[in-house]
């Protein structure tokens, strides 16, 4: 009789445990900690709900495609934490892009890095200007510290490759070198040499995972192409205007050094989607529908090209699907020829689709953002019966 008491109550148990699983909040459900949502969601600031974070890795579909038929969620200024506190002792007075660190950005799935390099303190700085020069107060850490993390996840992952964006600031000689060196990121080094000068294909991302050639460099000095061998950015890749005048709806103007973003003999391209003045909250509209209707737009105006990073502040925070759905849209267009890479079927022939499903659709309009409160309101209900339940369970079990 004891041993039929016990088999009840761990039945019981584990009944209660799949409930509480299944129970997790999803997209757009009301939420007060990361631990109330579902698997691979973060329960944003924007109205304390659960969104994604993490976007769908392409290789799991096809890892045999050129480089340039990817897309990779990219972080602005990657090293602006908030909260983060200047290695040099003083207080931080400068803006800052992201809430998370750079292993954690990686872990989540970004794969492009934006960062700010500066000669500082007889070494290369992570750093925000004042007047183009960098100062304590802007000052956030030695760049080694955050090449040693990239290093570190190189290693412990090896099928994946990821993409930095220098905004180069450092005059010292050989300054950026001596530092990827010290890193030890080196050894993982995709050569400008075999980059493709004239728009044409990258070589296939399968290959460039098997010669270990798993970080491209890319410096906004165009002498140091010559002089450290590391790629001038604007030489492989069009890119975007940052910034205010990137928002507006139904442009997409090229920045000041690069081409226009139809040019073909780039093949690389930049998407940026983010403010002069970086904000947290003002991130949890701009990362979600805004963000997927200027990826049609750059698509359109880029000779109907796809981004192949898009880049933006705070990429945590949205109204739901957010930058990891703007991704997987761009990664279902490139992978497999279908409008979210979800849709991709296996061993099937580019634009052979599955049918959409509901946890793969756009953004919550401005008309249903009420829906997670009666989703919250269900699921509560949901929990009390099922709870009852047990305890009726448990009574028969005495």
């Amino acid at each position: 009789m004891e041993a039929q008491v016990s088999y009840r109550f761990l039945v019981a148990v584990v009944l209660l445990g799949l409930h509480l699983l299944s129970d997790a909040a999803q997209i757009g459900n009301e939420c007060s900690t990361d631990g109330d949502c579902g698997a691979g969601l973060h329960c944003d600031v924007c109205g304390s709900i659960c969104t994604r974070v993490k976007p769908t890795d392409p290789k799991s579909v096809d890892k045999a495609l050129p480089f340039n038929h990817y897309s990779w969620l990219t972080t602005h200024n990657s090293f602006a934490l908030s909260g983060a506190k200047s290695d040099t002792g003083s207080i931080l007075i400068t803006p800052t892009n992201q809430i998370d660190s750079v292993t954690s950005q990686l872990q989540n799935g970004v794969r492009g890095l934006m960062l700010d390099m500066y000669d500082f303190q007889n070494d290369i700085w992570l750093c925000h200007s004042v007047g183009g020069n960098c100062y304590n107060f802007t000052a956030f850490q030695p760049a080694i510290n955050v090449l040693k993390e990239i290093q570190t996840f190189l290693e412990t992952n090896p099928s994946e490759v990821i993409t930095i964006f220098i905004e180069d600031y450092v005059t010292s000689h050989q300054g950026l070198t001596k530092v990827f060196n010290a890193s030890g990121l080196s050894k993982y080094w995709f050569p400008a040499s075999a980059m493709p000068k004239n728009g044409g294909d990258w070589p296939l991302l399968s290959t460039m995972i098997s010669n270990n050639q798993r970080l491209l460099v890319f410096t906004s000095k165009k002498n140091k192409e010559a002089t450290e061998g590391i790629a001038y950015e604007w030489n492989y890749v069009v890119e975007n205007q940052y910034g205010d005048a990137g928002l507006k709806a139904g442009r997409c103007p090229n920045r000041a050094e690069s081409s226009p973003m139809d040019t073909r003999s780039k093949s690389l391209i930049l998407m940026n989607y983010f403010p002069d003045n970086p904000n947290s909250t003002a991130a949890c509209l701009e990362n979600s529908a805004p963000l997927v209707s200027m990826l049609y737009t750059c698509h359109n105006l880029s000779g109907n090209r796809w981004a192949n990073f898009i880049a933006v502040d705070f990429y945590k925070e949205s109204n739901g699907g957010g930058a990891a759905q703007a991704t997987d849209i761009a990664n279902g267009h490139l992978v497999c020829g279908c409008d979210n890479i979800a849709y991709c079927k296996a061993n099937s022939t580019f634009g052979t689709c599955k049918q959409p499903s509901v946890s793969t659709t756009l953004e919550p309009s401005a008309s249903n953002q009420s829906a997670p409160s009666s989703a919250s309101l269900t699921r509560k209900f949901s929990s009390y019966l099922f709870f009852t339940i047990v305890t009726f369970v448990l009574y028969l079990c005495r």
